[in-house]
């Protein structure tokens, strides 16, 4: 089940993002946060290597999570949890493999989903979901 929460979040860094950048950086800030809260250790933002690319990657009692943001307009045409489509999944998958061979951990790594909704002037509303992917490694 997932677990919803609404966060404040600080304004973006870069004041001249195009508008679909700067509600992806503050869902990625607002996802961040969320996680801190909840006892997440943050070990990379936005990592990157080449073509791949990771939006969080965090741990909590010795599991690694990926955690693919999405985030999208309340009451727009998609939810985000729509969002994560069958390509991005086996994108993310990619990406994860090359972070493992980079960083290996020995524990359970689990693929979660942080759904952000956003609505001006409101604070964001955050969905959790746990093994949002299944691995098939």
């Amino acid at each position: 089940m997932p677990v919803s929460r609404r966060i404040e979040v600080s304004e973006p860094a870069v004041s001249d993002m195009n508008d679909t950048t700067r509600i992806g950086s503050e869902g990625e800030e607002a996802a961040a946060a969320w996680l801190l809260e909840q006892g997440f250790r943050l070990l990379r933002r936005n990592w990157r290597a080449g073509r791949y690319e990771l939006d969080i990657v965090a741990e909590k009692e010795g599991t690694l999570h990926v955690v693919e943001v999405k985030t999208r307009r309340r009451e727009g045409l998609t939810s985000p949890e729509e969002a994560l489509d069958s390509r991005k999944i086996r994108a993310l998958i990619r990406a994860a493999r090359a972070y493992l061979d980079r960083h290996p951990h020995a524990g359970e790594v689990q693929f979660d989903l942080m759904a952000v909704e956003t609505r001006p002037g409101e604070a964001p509303e955050l969905r959790l979901i746990e093994h949002a992917v299944e691995l098939h490694w």
